[in-house]
Parts: C-alpha cells; structure tokens; sequence
C-alpha cells in the first residue's frame, strides 16, 4: 500500500519529466530520414586529388555549397554507367533551380583507354557541369583503396576489347564535404533527388 501512495505521489513528476523531454525533442533538431544509406561518420572516402578532364587538380573542399555525387566507371561501360550519370542529370532538373547545386564527379576506372579528350566529350552527353577525374594507375589503386570499391580488367579478344568490372554506387556529400550517403545503382533519379534535396542548405 506505501509503495502504491508513493508512486501516485511520484505520478505528477513523471508526467511533468515525460512532458519535458517530449518538448526538448521538438525543439531539438530533427535527423533527417534518407532512403539511401546513411554513411554519416564514415572514415572513407575523405580525399580526392585527381585531375580532371581539363587537366586540373580536383579537391572535394573544391566545391563549397555543393552537393557532391562521386562515381567509379569508365567510358566504354555498356549499361550502368551511362544509366547512372544519365539518372545523375535527371537529378539535376529535378531540382529545379537548386540543380546548379550539384556537382557530379566521375572516377574512370580505366585511365588506359579514356583519355581527357574522351572523358570531356562522354561527360558532355549528360551534363556539361559534370566532371571526370582521371587518376594515373598508381593514383587509381589508391582511391579504390580510399573509397572501399572494387574494379578489375577482363580480358577481351583483343588486348584494347577489355572490359572492367566495378561497383555500381555512388557516394553523396554534403554541401560541407563530408561524406553522407551511399546510393546503390538503380535506385531511381526522383529518390536521389529527395535526398539530395535534404543535404542542400535553405
């Protein structure tokens, strides 16, 4: 009976405590929900420093305000990575005016074969504002390295009829540079440009 009258003592308190902590989460900031993978804290893929098309050295610090989609592929891909940066474009218009806010970067994973002349007129079948970072073989082992992907050369009939095999996802970061989501391949352009459209500041 004592423990029955203390505890409909202690009820109000609760309430009031309950009461509280409901207000706090509120008024605190609200996570936001993505349908990509939350990679938040990850401790990969925090370098690049590869040149692009146009010859010049390329930084993730390069694009402040941007959102950042990262790439591997190559060129001569038959079918995920022209699906891939077309769906990246589509992106873009979705956003509206926001979509000059979005920087794509493609990572050749076959720096062999697609040279910057190549690389620049690939990238202008989708968006002109795209980027492709060609690494050397050396620099190309370690961003793999860097950014946890996997490509390998097989063999064709020929020693130039090679394809790669590769990851298919992307990695998104924040208009602050830091690596927040992983897309897989084929999740749809309407998907990716809603959370896109969370990372970008008001």
């Amino acid at each position: 009976m004592n423990s029955l009258r203390q505890f409909l003592k202690a009820l109000p308190a609760l309430a009031a405590a309950a009461l509280l902590a409901a207000n706090l989460t509120a008024c605190g900031e609200q996570k936001p929900v993505f349908s990509s993978i939350d990679i938040t804290g990850a401790d990969y893929g925090k370098a690049v420093a590869l040149a692009d098309h146009n010859g010049q050295v390329r930084h993730l610090p390069d694009f402040p305000g941007k959102v950042v989609v990262v790439f591997f592929g190559y060129t001569q891909c038959p079918d995920v990575c022209p699906t891939t940066l077309a769906e990246l474009a589509e992106v873009k218009k979705l956003l509206g005016k926001d979509g000059d806010r979005l920087q794509g970067l493609f990572v050749t994973v076959d720096p062999e074969r697609d040279t910057p002349e190549l690389l620049k007129a690939y990238m202008a079948n989708f968006d002109p504002g795209f980027l492709a970072l060609r690494p050397t073989p050396e620099e190309l082992a370690a961003v793999a390295k860097e950014f946890k992907i996997y490509y390998k050369k097989v063999p064709g009939a020929s020693a130039t009829s090679y394809t790669m095999d590769h990851s298919a996802g992307s990695y998104v970061y924040d208009s602050k540079g830091q690596l927040r989501l992983f897309t897989r391949y084929g999740g749809g352009a309407s998907v990716l440009a809603a959370d896109i459209a969370k990372l970008l500041p008001n």
